[in-house]
């Protein structure tokens, strides 16, 4: 770590960005499983899930970069490798395409994780005193908390 000076110890940066690492790793998993069942959704819902999935995927895309940014304002190296990912990551790959009713399960459960992945972040950022990571995950987490319900919703 170099020597920055922006109010926030390094052991609290360090522990801040571990927690930011982890949200990285299953926000890229969650990305990419839902890119996959955009490509692969069929059925009676193909349209609206296919359309649905895209418009996942391009927000988390967006959501990777800001959380690998916020590492690197921390001063800690962000991870970026699939390897690294695997063993971060909270969310389970899928192996097969399943049914598109079952997708919608398996991405409901991934935003409910990346829910209490932010909520372990948060109170991090928050102990630290680190209102800019406090508010991008408080951010994701509503984003993922909206999501969720609406995947949910379509699920009924």
């Amino acid at each position: 770590m170099s020597n920055i000076d922006i109010g926030i110890g390094e052991k609290d940066r360090e522990q801040v960005a571990e927690g930011l690492k982890r949200l990285l790793a299953d926000s890229y998993t969650l990305y990419l499983q839902t890119h996959n069942f955009h490509w692969n959704v069929t059925g009676r819902l193909f349209r609206e899930l296919h359309l649905m999935f895209e418009e996942h995927y391009t927000e988390l895309a967006v959501a990777v970069d800001d959380i690998a940014e916020r590492i690197r304002t921390l001063d800690v190296v962000a991870p970026g490798t699939y390897k690294a990912f695997a063993e971060l990551s909270s969310i389970k790959e899928v192996e097969d395409v399943p049914a598109a009713e079952e997708m919608v399960r398996i991405l409901t459960q991934g935003h409910e994780q990346v829910v209490k992945t932010c909520r372990e972040v948060l109170k991090a950022a928050q102990d630290a005193d680190d209102e800019s990571t406090a508010a991008l995950v408080g951010d994701r987490m509503r984003v993922h908390e909206k999501t969720a319900w609406m995947l949910r919703a379509t699920a009924e």
